[in-house]
């Protein structure tokens, strides 16, 4: 059991990572601050510097915190449907990282979009156990689909040279069988993915789509359908 004085430490490293939450929806990146936050809690800048030293350190921290947040509900959104259900899995994932995205749109900005000015991350980046289960996850949904996407693909002569070596080594260690055009086209699922939801997000599909859920909905069934499930 923790002590008091843990748990009220971790009370506070909560509190402190929300009110950085709330200053990046209301003023984008350059308006999280340690002080302000400090200034928030009634806390003096050097009580806050004993939880993070640095802004560095927590904007590492949300990074890594919103990331996995993001991969557990994708996770469990395509654990929900049978592994014998390949399209429903995709589209369930797909649909999964729409409404995150939609619910959390700071959030999915600060993973995927705005930088973060004078923001030096860690080695590896700031949340590399959630990007290597993203990676793990989309490839495993192509993997799972390539027996009926392989003929139908416009592209036969990829190679693994084609891309970071550190990205095929992992891959590989979880899917020795796959192809290098296998690859390429879960980079390209998820750019369709990625694609509308950005569009939203960052207000440039709507008013011009009024029904975004629906359009999304059905670009995810056209792409399975383009996988020959």
């Amino acid at each position: 059991m923790k002590s008091r004085r843990e748990r009220m430490r971790e009370q506070a490293s909560g509190e402190i990572k929300a009110i950085a939450l709330r200053l990046l929806a209301e003023g984008g990146p350059d308006a999280i601050s340690l002080r302000a936050i400090a200034r928030d809690m009634g806390m003096t800048a050097g009580a806050i510097y004993g939880y993070y030293a640095t802004r560095d350190d927590l904007i590492t921290t949300l990074i890594s915190d919103v990331y996995t947040a993001l991969v557990d509900r994708v996770e469990a959104a395509r654990d929900a449907v049978s592994v014998d259900d390949p399209a429903g899995r995709i589209v369930a994932w797909g649909e999964a990282v729409r409404d995150w995205a939609i619910a959390h749109p700071a959030e999915f900005r600060l993973i995927y979009g705005d930088p973060v000015p004078g923001y030096q991350p860690p080695p590896g980046g700031p949340a590399m156990a959630a990007e290597l289960r993203a990676c793990t996850g989309l490839v495993g949904l192509t993997a799972a689909a390539w027996p009926h996407a392989e003929e139908r693909q416009t592209v036969s002569d990829t190679t693994w040279s084609e891309f970071d070596p550190g990205l095929v080594e992992h891959v590989l260690a979880d899917f020795p069988e796959l192809s290098p055009a296998a690859l390429g086209l879960a980079l390209r699922m998820w750019g369709r993915m990625h694609g509308l939801i950005a569009l939203e997000v960052y207000g440039h599909l709507v008013p011009q789509s009024r029904d975004p859920a629906k359009l999304f909905h059905t670009e995810m069934l056209d792409l399975v359908r383009s996988l020959g499930l």
